[in-house]
């Protein structure tokens, strides 16, 4: 087989995964614990909620003078999060940010959007820490099978350790000058960037009223991740939780398969000890599937019952047009 043929090839094996998985899911829908599996939805919601509350409270910094009401916020957070389920590009968070800055009288697009990336320092760190201790308990495939896996980006990167490297060091010489040349052109625009992030300067009240809220985010994700291996009869526990929020991590470094496809199932099959591979196959996907239906029933009806509209394409234009509007003076203002 020729060189170009087998990324093809790879690359056929990932999406051949996920649907073999999506038809073991359908095929074990009936045997589907479903309370666990609506306990799993609840605790997703309760997972968004927290952390749109973190939120909140970082904008409630930035804008002191402002009264930010939860409600509305909290429906822009669904509504973000159920565009993402159905649209690439992260098309729900330009809208989740333009409904925020709505109601926010005098907020910018660069304080409101580095407000919503605060919410980044503390779950990198856990992000860190869970995949650091799936590594050292041996949850995780060991480099030298990581090629063999059938999943594109998995074995694309570590067939390929240079290209990664390669790409990881593109990426970050690329944004040192996105950022050099910014800061010549643009001091106001840092100046809003740094009113979104004012939170971070008091360490004691970012952890009270960020961090904490985030914990409690987590606490959710962790309880949704457990009833759905039970939903699923997988079996809950410490360790599989662990595993499943690792795999994700893993699977999310560098997708290259839209949503990963492919790359959480080929992790879990080889990850998971115990269970029956159909098992396996139908708990991954139906998790991701379960997942993102709900994301989109809770954004819709947020649309629906806050904002009052069906129209979220137009929410989507609007959102762009006014974030390119906002955008296009602040780039022109001399430092």
């Amino acid at each position: 087989m020729s060189g170009p043929a087998l990324p093809a090839a790879s690359l056929g094996d990932s999406f051949n995964a996920f649907f073999e998985a999506a038809g073991e899911f359908f095929r074990n829908l009936a045997d589907v614990s479903w309370p666990a599996l609506v306990g799993a939805c609840l605790c997703l919601t309760g997972m968004q909620l927290a952390r749109a509350y973190a939120w909140r409270n970082v904008l409630q910094a930035a804008y002191p003078d402002k009264r930010i009401p939860f409600t509305r916020l909290a429906a822009a957070y669904l509504t973000g999060a159920g565009i993402n389920a159905i649209l690439p590009a992260r098309a729900g968070d330009v809208t989740k940010v333009f409904l925020v800055k709505q109601q926010i009288e005098g907020s910018s697009y660069p304080a409101v959007t580095s407000s919503f990336f605060v919410q980044s320092v503390f779950d990198t760190t856990v992000g860190i820490l869970v995949f650091i201790y799936a590594l050292t308990q041996g949850l995780l495939p060991r480099p030298p099978e990581l090629p063999r896996l059938p999943a594109f980006e998995i074995a694309f990167w570590a067939d390929h350790p240079d290209v990664l490297l390669l790409a990881i060091t593109l990426a970050g010489v690329g944004f040192v000058i996105a950022f050099a040349i910014l800061a010549r052109r643009v001091e106001k625009f840092w100046q809003r960037i740094k009113q979104g992030l004012v939170i971070l300067t008091t360490p004691r009240r970012y952890l009270t009223m960020v961090a904490s809220w985030q914990a409690v985010g987590w606490l959710f994700r962790f309880g949704s991740f457990w009833l759905f291996l039970e939903a699923f009869g997988i079996g809950g526990s410490f360790g599989n939780v662990m595993l499943v929020m690792s795999v994700q991590a893993v699977a999310g470094i560098v997708p290259l398969t839209p949503g990963g496809a492919g790359a959480q199932q080929a992790l879990l099959v080889a990850t998971l000890e115990g269970p029956r591979r159909a098992a396996v196959l139908s708990y991954s996907v139906g998790t991701q599937i379960v997942t993102a239906a709900w994301a989109v029933i809770m954004g819709f009806a947020s649309i629906l019952l806050v904002f009052r509209t069906r129209d979220w394409r137009g929410l989507i234009r609007s959102a762009e047009e006014d974030a390119e509007r906002d955008r296009e003076p602040q780039l022109d203002q001399p430092s």
